[in-house]
């Protein structure tokens, strides 16, 4: 089993999460997660990060790194599908906080999620 279910695959727009406040969800732009196998993304709040996803026999799991802010940072996720079409899924930061979230199905984005930055970014420029 190494495709994404056809339930899963494709684009989710975070509507919703435990731990952070949804006015906050997208300051970067819209918060987005992509599952697709390739090249996958999330954007939340200020969170940029590279999504490596795989299916289970429940849902989807998945590993990420990324960013937030400019500090680098990495951690694993889960989803399932509710009986409502909603992506209900589980967000953890390593050595950080956790987060239940909520997404609706959504369309790939006009413009690409920009790339994380590196801690390097925040001091070019000055």
């Amino acid at each position: 089993m190494s495709e994404i279910p056809a339930e899963y695959a494709g684009w989710w727009r975070i509507v919703e999460t435990s731990q952070w406040p949804d006015d906050e969800l997208d300051i970067c732009g819209p918060a987005l997660l992509s599952l697709t196998g390739q090249g996958d993304r999330l954007r939340m709040c200020c969170l940029l990060a590279y999504v490596h996803c795989k299916p289970t026999k429940t849902g989807v799991s998945f590993t990420w790194e990324g960013a937030w802010e400019f500090d680098q940072v990495s951690g694993t996720g889960s989803v399932k599908v509710g009986k409502d079409g909603r992506l209900k899924g589980k967000l953890r930061i390593k050595n950080g906080d956790d987060s239940t979230f909520i997404a609706e199905r959504a369309t790939e984005p006009d413009d690409p999620i920009p790339k994380p930055p590196s801690y390097r970014d925040k001091w070019r420029g000055r």
